[in-house]
């Protein structure tokens, strides 16, 4: 075993997390959802989903015989939504393929939609104690400051020299907790910024503190101003009730319920009457709203519109619903703050 590897077991047993949700259980499908809802956000912003999810689909049959709506309004607020759709897809791959039963080995897992080499390996570990390393954020973090190994990881050549360097120090022994290990020291101790250097036990072989370069690794992502995107939501009322639009499934917040959308410089009121087929007047606009994707920032301008006369009915993908419902239902968080601004008024 490598000096790293007992460094990193002793640590974990002693100040690792041992309490969390998904950490009681052996059951892959549990672990599967702490792993997927794990991706791209903190454990403090995912237990409260978790124990939510877990609770309204306990299994993964609950999970693939639901609809990809109840899904995506239960993962409402935790972002990239994708995750959420690949979930349920996945669900149903295992329900209808696999007869429910999980697969053990991490290839067979990574043909399951949303899950990564990994993904699939932590999977593998904790539901099977399979003989497998993970790579993610936190452990490319560690691995690059520990052996010095410069460049972006999300080159591919680089990230090919860690997982190389992932596998050489993977122990026989003691997995689960030198996987969750690797986890917990990157997100804990070794952080991005303001790593906890005096207190690491592996400070006298990491090369970044001896070379002073633990600011400098990993090499970031050679960065790139991010584009501008601009649109109006018409936040169009009738009484209590707020017309919605159920997005396409490809795209940002695909499947979830969002305001009606029209180019920024339109007249809100002929683009409602045009598009929508509704006599609406102006109220007074709200502030912009900005709203920041991984590729890109939105600027939401907010237009209240009331409405005067309603058509006989309207295309399937727009539903009239009371303000309070909304609220509940599967929207993205700019779409929420802006109904949130509504019931104050």
């Amino acid at each position: 075993m490598s000096t790293f590897a007992q460094k990193l077991i002793a640590w974990q047993q002693q100040y690792g997390r041992h309490d969390l949700p998904w950490q009681q259980t052996r059951d892959p499908y549990a672990i599967w959802v702490s792993e997927i809802m794990l991706q791209q956000t903190q454990v403090s912003a995912v237990i409260g989903y978790y124990g939510r999810f877990m609770a309204r689909f306990p299994t993964v049959q609950a999970l693939a015989q639901a609809s990809v709506d109840d899904v995506l309004q239960h993962w409402s607020g935790l972002g990239y939504y994708s995750r959420a759709r690949n979930l349920h897809h996945a669900a149903r791959t295992i329900v209808e393929t696999f007869n429910g039963d999980f697969p053990h080995d991490i290839t067979t897992l990574q043909t399951l939609k949303g899950i990564g080499r990994s993904t699939a390996a932590a999977i593998a570990v904790f539901a099977f104690d399979r003989h497998e390393t993970i790579l993610d954020g936190n452990v490319k973090r560690v691995l690059a400051r520990l052996y010095g190994i410069e460049g972006w990881p999300g080159l591919p050549q680089i990230e090919k020299q860690l997982w190389t360097l992932a596998e050489s120090l993977l122990p026989n022994t003691h997995l689960p907790s030198y996987v969750q290990g690797l986890m917990d020291f990157g997100a804990t101790l070794c952080t991005r910024s303001r790593p906890a250097c005096v207190r690491c036990p592996m400070q006298s072989e990491c090369r970044a503190w001896q070379t002073q370069q633990v600011a400098q690794l990993p090499t970031p992502k050679p960065r790139k101003a991010l584009p501008e995107k601009s649109v109006m939501m018409l936040m169009v009322m009738a009484g209590h009730r707020v017309l919605l639009e159920k997005r396409p499934s490809q795209g940002i917040w695909g499947g979830l319920w969002s305001f009606p959308e029209a180019p920024v410089n339109a007249i809100a009121t002929e683009f409602a009457q045009s598009v929508l087929d509704l006599t609406t007047e102006p109220q007074e606009t709200l502030p912009v709203l900005w709203h920041s994707f991984t590729h890109f920032k939105l600027a939401i301008t907010p237009q209240p519109l009331t409405v005067l006369s309603k058509p006989n009915g309207l295309p399937p993908q727009y539903q009239w619903i009371a303000i309070e419902e909304a609220i509940e239902a599967a929207i993205p968080t700019p779409v929420r703050t802006l109904l949130k601004t509504l019931m104050k008024h």
